[in-house]
């Protein structure tokens, strides 16, 4: 069904109960640009409108869980408000809103090899390509953030050429050192910390995905793209990078 105007509108929002002070807003089952695009423009209407009824809005990758103050507000009121002020949206107008939205692309330095990702090689083989044509492939592509979790600063990013996508380890490492650039399935990332993990390793990044005493503390957010920049290992040492011991 289309409006007056030939434009279909939206999927109508699933909202559900996600604790005391908090509703959860699905946009749709699945992860795309498009849908994204909805969860950043919703976090920006909410954010604008419902002002200090809201203490956190934590976007993913079809979702957006809005966290409350319950002195001040309460579930009934919230839904209905955040019906009110979504359940209008046609695409044309998500279409024209999404490019004023607040995103920026960051370029993260990456030294890829097979002394900074130990999972190179054998991804190399199982995508039948040569390790040159993994990094050229990993390098090439623009990624979208899609989401952040795990940890603090852990940006999910997608989608990788599907050449070289790869499936998770069989057995997680106890420790992947932080800076860690790796992929899972079609997904991308680079570890803010040391910590358990079970993605391909293919390079080390220099840049703190996570800092508590900086200003913002992460050089990515939600609806931010990002691209690889290969560099060889004296410019990640420069860079302020540090090779672990014993973790690779």
């Amino acid at each position: 069904m289309v409006d007056a105007n030939g434009l279909q509108p939206v999927a109508p929002l699933d909202i559900q109960i996600a604790g005391e002070n908090a509703l959860i807003i699905y946009f749709g089952d699945k992860t795309s640009p498009d849908i994204s695009d909805r969860v950043q423009q919703a976090v920006a209407v909410l954010q604008d409108q419902m002002g200090e009824h809201i203490i956190d809005l934590v976007p993913s990758y079809a979702s957006l869980l809005v966290i409350y103050n319950l002195y001040l507000t309460d579930h009934l009121a919230v839904q209905h408000r955040i019906k009110t002020l979504l359940t209008h949206l046609t695409s044309s107008s998500i279409l024209e809103d999404a490019s004023t939205l607040e995103s920026k692309v960051v370029a993260l330095p990456a030294w890829y090899s097979e002394e900074s990702g130990p999972d190179l090689a054998a991804l190399a083989e199982g995508a039948g390509l040569s390790i040159d044509e993994v990094i050229q492939l990993h390098s090439a592509m623009e990624y979208r953030v899609y989401a952040i979790g795990f940890a603090p600063g852990f940006a999910y990013l997608g989608e990788v050429d599907a050449r070289i996508a790869a499936p998770r380890l069989s057995t997680p490492r106890q420790k992947v050192p932080r800076g860690a650039i790796a992929i899972a399935d079609r997904q991308t990332a680079v570890y803010p910390a040391v910590s358990p993990g079970g993605w391909n390793l293919i390079g080390l990044c220099p840049t703190r995905m996570f800092n508590p005493d900086a200003d913002p503390t992460m050089p990515v957010q939600v609806g931010d793209r990002v691209r690889f920049e290969p560099i060889s290992r004296d410019a990640f040492l420069e860079l302020g990078g540090e090779i672990p011991e014993g973790i690779l």
